[in-house]
């Protein structure tokens, strides 16, 4: 009986290989199939497809964006933070000067308190000042005044006051003890901020502040109309409700920024109102 064999086919030297021609792809894929799109030719595609936004556009846009929200921003800390003014006369040099623009703190007297020897601005309700004269209007007023109502420009209306707070609510304050100084409630005070380059001039008084009120005087006493020039207006007291705020910090210029003192040595043996 033959023996069955398997038959083993020769190897084949002229490296054409065994699998036929019209042989499936092991992968599956039709060997004239295109080959699949990855990520990158996807997206590439798509650029190409899409025409490219105008980059002075989307500059301008976000220039356009940060200045929206400097705008707001600013006029939210003006209405509720701070607010700028600007200081016309010389009542209060050598602490301010002419020119200076000061950032002012709107949360003093409410919801903090106010202390003597806080410098602040106030609405002129009482007619210190003389009337305001009208302003040119120019082509670029209407800029002026909405920088201003934002926040970016202080208020240079002039119809506001700032002096710095000696009586407050119940103080009895008296001008002078026999050595010349200023009296609150029986205590004589050494006022280190007025202005040193003049001798104050003595001008008698003798009040008790009112509740809601405040008594205000100027470190440039010969050159201040304050509570002791109106003494006939309302006693030459200040409305607590009339008070901006408290002045906080010089502005400008740069080479007088600085933040002001309220000089709490001054007043630290002062009691309390009776």
């Amino acid at each position: 009986m033959p023996e069955n064999h398997a038959r083993i086919p020769e190897p084949r030297h002229d490296g054409a290989s065994d699998v036929p021609a019209d042989a499936p792809a092991a992968s599956g894929q039709r060997p004239d199939a295109p080959a699949p799109a990855t990520a990158g030719s996807r997206s590439a595609a798509k650029a190409a497809g899409k025409p490219a936004g105008n980059p002075v556009f989307a500059w301008l846009k976000e220039i356009a964006t940060v200045v929206v929200i400097a705008v707001v921003l600013s006029f939210l800390i003006k209405t509720f933070l701070f607010r700028a003014f600007f200081i016309p006369s010389e009542s209060m040099v050598n602490t301010l000067d002419v020119d200076d623009r000061i950032f002012v703190n709107l949360l003093v007297p409410e919801p903090f308190s106010l202390s003597r020897g806080d410098v602040v601005v106030f609405r002129d309700t009482k007619g210190w000042l003389p009337a305001a004269p009208e302003q040119p209007q120019g082509p670029f007023t209407w800029v002026q005044e909405g920088l201003t109502f934002v926040g970016l420009l202080p208020d240079n209306s002039e119809q506001h006051l700032v002096k710095r707070v000696i009586g407050l609510p119940g103080d009895h304050v008296v001008c002078c003890d026999a050595g010349g100084k200023l009296t609150i409630n029986g205590t004589a005070i050494d006022e280190t901020y007025v202005n040193p380059a003049e001798v104050p001039q003595i001008r008698n008084f003798d009040v008790v502040v009112p509740e809601g009120k405040v008594w205000v005087m100027g470190d440039n006493r010969n050159h201040s109309a304050d509570s002791r020039a109106h003494m006939d207006s309302d006693g030459g007291f200040i409305d607590l409700d009339d008070l901006e705020g408290k002045a906080a910090v010089i502005a400008w210029p740069l080479n007088r920024i600085t933040t002001l003192d309220n000089y709490p040595d001054v007043f630290r043996n002062v009691p309390s109102a009776p």
